[in-house]
């Protein structure tokens, strides 16, 4: 083939990339059509909620999350400012994406000129919620002097949630590019490389997002903000980190190959078994989520496989394209230059990592044992990591309006009005239900549903859905706390119990409700997933490593790089940030993210000590693995902590949270477990590492050489 010739098939490989992109760019904006942020979407439908949602429906009440508006003045709200917020109510009531308004209702409390300091509204959403909310604030926007407006409840939360993801498309973008790229300026110390690396790594998150966008518009994935961000920066995070494996190879390549695509050819051939396995096990980690009960758990795992997948795509084909073509010029200021007669670089390095080769070599023991005991104390404070859940109104940091205003209604009225928790039984049980639940210590009142006729609502009679041959009526219950509060989900265990007693097939629903399915079904996916993930883990390394022992040892290594990071995340959300503690899945996703990636630098070295142990034996091999991958993997690991810092800059409590787990985990595993913990041990256990295999066939039978290929290491006494 002719020199001009070789320069088709990667051409036509960048080319159809670019077009990718292309095609990809618009999709970014369209990812909001087919988001959701309903928690009520995300819930199986078993969850007891969910049922009652479903019930729900049958007495006609189909609609969205309800919005509370709040109105306050502490000197009092006169009568004549009480019709301005009347007249303003009902043209509120008159919004597209409204069912209708309550009348304003008066609190208690009085002002100095004995007019009632607050009024509350509650105002039912058929439409899409945060649309709603804003038209709502919108017309509240200019009210009489002194007279300050809210608007919250479960549609002011959800609205005030989306707004916070409205943050994603751009900024979360941004700030995750130029972390990589200042950070592959000092890693390369070129301009130009860096640019090439991160335009494969946008080429890959272009096409994820139209794999995802087409798996949620066809219903096969249920997607919300958080995945998606996750998405953005799994896939800027992941595609670097092959992409700094195979610049790797490729340098070194360059400096025994005078023609780059031959050195290529032979990066590539180094590379792809690593980037493979790597991306392997991330996709089966992440798919394990597939056994979750939440459908937003459940869509995450399809989401992140998706995404890895065409990173590993795009950094096994456009990035080795657009480097073949062009050439040494991509290092520039300082390209590679072929060392004197060909001769292959030496393998033994110099510098920081050589030095701790040096280390691992003199005391391989001490080395591994004082790691242990280290990442053991920090893995003691796991236990004390809160992950129970937190109130809705902490979801999003810093002030919002939906947050005061619940503030203000807790002031003024029930805590739960507004937003109440639901009760559906049989019909000729409702008066003894009612009884029960008023009972019920937490209770502030209980009304029944009744129909839209026949008078005074007093006098009418109870609205009775029939519903596969039963009678059912719906009871409305006030409780006395805000209804995301711990004490609300406690009344509504509480409250399941006593319907119980008076009808079996009784169910309770509403917002506090799901809240608590939620969680429940949050914390029992722990127990399923976790167990999964190691698993297959484990086996995905047996594979690979054709070793039981060594997949054993880096999968226990790396969940204890999990436990300990989990420990200091207790430590620094409790006492120096203060959190309110996480939502069950933080720790979920932080351990299958961790354990998933963090697996991946062990791949990066045992896979390269596999292949050197085949040339000199696995002691030596340890020692020219730590020094030829030390580098490499630093920065892959530093780009992948700052990828995923990045989330920090959204301001949810579950994004902040994930981000330093992830980000501290991610570290924590590339500069201790991987440095000093996992080449200590396999130089301690030297040929036993790879039980039950036969290492010493292994390391006496070398493989034969490519032609071409120079030789890469020198051969050393049998480990």
């Amino acid at each position: 083939m002719t020199r001009i010739g070789r320069w088709w098939g990667p051409a036509l490989v960048v080319v159809l990339w670019l077009v990718g992109m292309g095609i990809g760019g618009p999709y970014f904006g369209r990812l909001a059509e087919v988001q959701t942020q309903a928690q009520t979407d995300f819930l199986p439908s078993s969850a007891e909620s969910t049922r009652a949602l479903v019930l729900q429906r049958a007495f006609g009440d189909d609609a969205g999350p309800p919005a509370i508006l709040l109105f306050e003045d502490p000197l009092g709200i006169a009568a004549d400012v009480r019709d301005v917020l009347a007249e303003r109510l009902e043209r509120i009531a008159a919004l597209d994406g409204t069912a209708g308004a309550s009348p304003l209702i008066p609190s208690p409390a009085q002002g100095t000129t004995g007019d009632p300091i607050a009024y509350q509204s509650f105002v039912q959403v058929d439409g899409d919620a945060p649309e709603v909310v804003a038209a709502i604030r919108a017309e509240l926007a200019a009210l009489p002097a002194g007279v300050a407006a809210y608007v919250t409840g479960p549609a002011g939360f959800l609205a005030d949630l989306v707004e916070a993801f409205g943050e994603i498309d751009g900024i979360l973008l941004v700030v995750a590019v130029v972390a990589v790229f200042i950070i592959l300026l000092f890693v390369y110390r070129s301009p130009f490389l860096p640019i090439l690396v991160l335009l494969s790594s946008i080429a890959a998150l272009s096409v994820s997002v139209v794999a995802v966008y087409l798996m949620a518009a066809a219903g096969w994935i249920t997607l919300n903000g958080q995945a998606q961000g996750i998405l953005f920066i799994l896939v800027i995070g992941a595609a670097t980190d092959y992409a700094l494996l195979l610049v790797s190879r490729y340098r070194e390549a360059l400096l025994e190959e005078r023609d780059p695509f031959v050195a290529m050819r032979r990066a590539w051939r180094g590379s792809v078994e690593p980037i493979l396995a790597s991306g392997g096990t991330v996709v089966a980690g992440v798919l394990c989520l597939l056994l979750s009960d939440l459908n937003s758990n459940k869509a995450l795992g399809p989401i992140a496989a998706a995404g890895i997948v065409v990173a590993m795509l795009s950094a096994l084909t456009f990035l080795p394209a657009v480097l073949t073509l062009v050439g040494r010029a991509a290092f520039f200021p300082f390209p590679p230059r072929l060392a004197v007669d060909g001769a292959a670089a030496s393998a033994e390095g110099s510098g920081f990592w050589a030095g701790v080769a040096a280390l691992v070599e003199r005391r391989p023991r001490a080395t591994w044992v004082v790691t242990t005991v280290v990442l053991l104390v920090a893995a003691a404070f796991a236990p004390s990591f809160q992950a129970d859940g937190v109130p809705q109104s902490e979801i999003v940091l810093g002030t919002t309006e939906s947050v005061v205003g619940q503030e203000i209604q807790a002031r003024y009225f029930a805590a739960g009005s507004g937003a109440p928790t639901i009760v559906i039984a049989e019909a000729d049980r409702a008066e003894r239900m009612a009884e029960a639940v008023a009972d019920v210590s937490g209770v502030s009142s209980v009304s029944l549903r009744t129909a839209p006729f026949g008078g005074p609502p007093a006098s009418r009679p109870p609205l009775v859905a029939e519903v596969d041959g039963r009678s059912l009526v719906e009871l409305q219950v006030t409780l006395a706390f805000a209804s995301d509060s711990r004490e609300a989900l406690d009344l509504v265990g509480a409250l399941r119990e006593v319907v119980r007693g008076v009808d079996e097939l009784a169910v309770v629903g509403g917002p506090t409700a799901a809240d608590l399915d939620t969680r429940t079904t949050a914390r029992a996916d722990l127990l399923v997933i976790i167990p999964a993930v190691l698993v297959v883990i484990s086996v995905m390394l047996m594979m690979l490593l054709r070793s039981v022992l060594a997949p054993l040892l880096l999968v226990a290594t790396t969940a204890l790089s999990y436990l300990s990071t989990l420990g200091v995340a207790s430590l620094v959300f409790d006492r120096v940030l203060g959190f309110p503690g996480a939502d069950p899945v933080v720790p979920l996703f932080a351990f299958v993210f961790l354990v998933a990636l963090g697996i991946d630098y062990n791949i990066f070295l045992t896979s390269r000590i596999r292949e050197e142990a085949l040339l000199c034996g696995t002691r030596p091999a340890v020692l020219v693995g730590l020094r030829t991958t030390g580098g490499v993997i630093t920065s892959a690991g530093v780009v992948l902590a700052a990828t995923f810092a990045a989330l920090a800059v959204i301001p949810l409590l579950f994004l902040v949270q994930l981000a330093f787990l992830v980000a501290f985990g991610v570290l924590l595993d590339a500069l201790v477990v991987r440095s000093f913990l996992v080449p200590g041990l396999l130089y301690d256990l030297g040929p036993r590492s790879w039980w039950p295999s036969r290492p010493g066939r292994m390391e006496i039978e070398a493989p034969r050489a490519s032609p071409g290929d120079a030789p890469r290491s020198r051969r050393h006494p049998t480990g």
